[in-house]
């Protein structure tokens, strides 16, 4: 890994010195590279929100208007109001915005054209490949960089309780014997309150994303703890979110004195199954304990002397 990393960092240092395009953009048709990007993003898009332009740049929504006021200053794009709520206004390119990015199209198609002639079709593909998981993998980095791991708040629990209850809902878990009807998933955190029992959330600035907890399995052995509601909105997964979470709650499993851990889930929940086994739950032939969870159908069990890494 560490060989890795250093050749990717020098790749990226010389594609750095070597992709000018913005650069002579900026220096022949006036714009930043803020600027720029925000015409090609808004080009793919068709039309787009300032929050959304923000998102897809990976900036603040600040820093997305101050572009976006420049380049409508300058006649390159184009601002209608939301047909619903007029508060909200899409931006498209204007005429004078699709020329503009036109000209820094053909530029950037001439660079890296002439570039791609001097290899082989084959390398071709590898550097188009490689060049697109990387760029994927950066993203999933940023995001996943973005997410704070902390215990629950009680003001966390009316989002806690709308996570639980979507993400089930996506799994079909939502009928009779499934955790969604837990007295508790109202008021989380008041539940893992005390030495034995914890509940933790991802939040992203202020919203709650995912979450996890341990507490002790009911009607089972005292030394055994279940891992109990681990969810994550679509946004978090293939983050690495999942392992994190996992190793974090089984760590405070073992402080609080647990010698296993016991887990009930979905057979149809592939994701999750992959992650537990990966880490050494094992698969039970049947329930532990007396959980009321009679509609799931997969059994999981980990020594706690194991640990996740």
């Amino acid at each position: 890994m560490e060989q890795d990393i250093d050749a990717v960092r020098d790749a990226s240092r010389r594609l750095v010195r070597e992709l000018g395009f913005l650069d002579d953009g900026r220096r022949t048709l006036g714009l930043t590279h803020a600027q720029c990007h925000a015409l090609i993003e808004t080009e793919r898009a068709g039309a787009v929100t300032v929050s959304a332009l923000a998102e897809v740049l990976g900036t603040d929504k600040s820093t997305a208007s101050r572009s976006v006021a420049r380049l409508s200053a300058d006649g390159l794009l184009d601002a209608q109001p939301d047909p619903v709520d007029s508060r909200k206004k899409h931006l498209a390119l204007s005429g004078a915005g699709k020329a503009r990015l036109g000209r820094i199209h053909k530029h950037a198609d001439q660079q890296v054209g002439a570039a791609l002639s001097l290899l082989s079709e084959a390398d071709r593909a590898v550097v188009v490949q490689g060049l697109g998981l990387y760029a994927e993998a950066l993203r999933r980095a940023r995001l996943a960089g973005d997410l704070t791991l902390r215990p629950i708040k009680r003001a966390d629990d009316p989002q806690v309780a709308a996570l639980i209850r979507t993400v089930m809902g996506e799994f079909g878990a939502n009928g009779p014997g499934y955790a969604i009807n837990d007295p508790e998933v109202e008021a989380m955190s008041r539940t893992y309150k005390g030495k034995r029992a914890g509940y933790f959330v991802f939040t992203r600035g202020e919203r709650v994303v995912g979450g996890a907890g341990f507490a002790p399995l009911k009607g089972g052995p005292l030394d055994t703890c279940e891992l109990r509601k681990m969810y994550f909105y679509p946004e978090l997964r293939g983050l690495g979110a999942g392992a994190r979470m996992l190793g974090h709650v089984l760590d405070a499993a073992r402080q609080a004195g647990f010698q296993r851990c016991y887990l009930e889930t979905l057979a149809h929940m592939h994701a999750a199954r992959a992650l537990y086994e990966k880490v050494g739950f094992q698969r039970l032939d049947a329930p532990l304990g007396d959980t009321g969870h009679f509609s799931c159908n997969s059994f999981y069990a980990l020594d706690l002397d194991r640990r996740v890494g």
